[in-house]
């Protein structure tokens, strides 16, 4: 672990560094941006490869590219206190720092340590949307406030130091959450949201504490989005965000796409309207049927997935907005992320489960400290399976191999979490397996067609054949 007067001395060099960025706002972004990232060189050395630095100094280039227009967006939009803020808790803390300790509790304990934790401050919601898992959890359970800075006082010691909320709607604990930012002014905590309770006083507190973060959830148009959200809720969305962008607060947009709003999702006048809103970054998940109620038939077909695959790619070179598939970027992180190798979700009621998505635990953390959950059987299953699947394309061990989850649950003992309505892994599984077969073809047939991206990746356990 670094001693304090190593952590000051890189703190005071990481702000000399955003001081120099903001001290020449308005001059050439393309060369200031890229004498940025050798600054950055210089101070982080090794934590990053050689290849990485390369790569980010030919992407902020091009007076003209993408990557220019986007660092002016940031440097423009976002208020200064607030950037100098992020790029402290993302860039030092959590990509510096934080990654380096996370690397090195890794190897010392046999087992992943996440970048990220996930939790659930609330199961309560203020909306019931067709086909959210969290839509069932009803609303009874809370993480209170002492459990939650334990998490996160746990997490820092492992080397974490990015947080994120779902649900539930965790703006219902709107107080809570800035005062969990007062205590951690060293983390960054961004929230999912449906950003119908973003108001003029919580964005005034935003400002004040400067590390919390919304990612407002948005399915397309107005009819696609209200036609799983509710009558009049885009509009409430659009008004949350006129207020975030009159403050130059940094938001973004959370899209789950669906069998039904896959045309409207990725349409360029979608990343143009959240572009023009203000959104700084846009993810997109792909839906998942998780829970006995699940809408099996808002999983996207392999055509419809293919055309995520393309239209992101494509924007994501040209827009300037940072856009992110969840299950159509694997090939970027090695696979899948989940079991703590890069995040992890714990839920209302303090179970630790590997996925966000796959509710199964044998930790719960009222019971065991974070780091022992880590090493419970269902995350070493994890930790030593990953990855699933040789092409990135297919990553996950639930949506495109569900005999691999099966197999996990029944040797781990792992039992299920689902606060509503538990369910069986066969269950779960059971209805990814046409899926997962149709899938194949086309994730084989993209893969092949990419052969650049079939690097290996070093960052996990190889997974050993019998």
């Amino acid at each position: 672990m670094q001693n304090k007067v190593v952590h000051a001395a890189e703190k005071k060099a990481f702000e000399l560094v955003i001081d120099s960025i903001l001290k020449n706002l308005g001059k050439d972004t393309s060369k200031n941006m890229v004498q940025l990232i050798n600054m950055a060189e210089k101070i982080l050395g090794d934590t990053w490869s050689p290849s990485a630095y390369d790569m980010l100094r030919n992407a902020f280039s091009d007076p003209e590219g993408k990557w220019v227009k986007f660092g002016a967006r940031l440097l423009n939009e976002v208020d200064h206190d607030v950037f100098k803020k992020a790029f402290m808790t993302l860039g030092y803390e959590a990509g510096f720092r934080g990654y380096r300790t996370s690397q090195e509790m890794a190897k010392k304990y046999d087992c992943n340590i996440p970048w990220i934790i996930l939790m659930d401050p609330t199961s309560a919601c203020n909306m019931h949307c067709t086909g959210c898992w969290a839509a069932e959890y009803g609303h009874k359970l809370n993480l209170d406030l002492e459990t939650i800075d334990s998490i996160v006082k746990q997490g820092k010691e492992l080397g974490t130091y990015m947080y994120i909320y779902t649900g539930g709607e965790p703006l219902v604990r709107k107080k809570d959450l800035i005062k969990i930012c007062e205590m951690n002014p060293d983390c960054e905590f961004l929230s999912f949201t449906n950003g119908t309770l973003i108001d003029e006083e919580f964005c005034q507190e935003m400002l004040r504490v400067k590390n919390f973060v919304p990612a407002i959830s948005l399915e397309g148009s107005e009819e696609a989005n209200d036609g799983r959200r509710g009558e009049g809720v885009y509009q409430k969305v659009m008004h949350a965000m006129e207020l975030l962008k009159a403050h130059k607060l940094p938001f973004g947009v959370s899209t789950c796409y669906t069998s039904a709003n896959v045309d409207s999702v990725s349409s360029e006048e979608f990343f143009d309207h959240i572009i023009d809103c203000g959104a700084l970054f846009v993810w997109f998940f792909h839906y998942m049927p998780t829970g006995n109620d699940a809408v099996v038939e808002l999983m996207p077909n392999p055509q419809q997935r293919e055309k995520m695959y393309h239209k992101i790619r494509e924007y994501r070179s040209t827009k300037a907005i940072f856009g992110m598939d969840f299950q159509n970027d694997a090939q970027y992180v090695g696979g899948c992320i989940a079991g703590g190798r890069r995040y992890l979700h714990i839920n209302a009621n303090g179970d630790v489960d590997p996925c966000v998505f796959i509710h199964y635990s044998n930790a719960n953390i009222y019971e065991n400290t974070l780091l022992e959950a880590l090493k419970s059987p269902i995350f070493m299953a994890y930790h030593d399976g990953q990855p699933f699947n040789e092409n990135m394309l297919r990553p996950c061990p639930m949506l495109e191999n569900p005999e691999i989850l099966q197999e996990m649950i029944k040797e781990t003992g792992a039992k299920s979490t689902d606060l509503q309505s538990p369910e069986s892994a066969e269950h779960l599984c059971s209805k990814c397996e046409a899926y997962a077969c149709e899938w194949k073809e086309t994730a084989d047939r993209l893969w092949k067609e990419h052969p650049h991206q079939q690097k290996g990746y070093t960052n996990y356990k190889k997974r050993t054949e019998n």
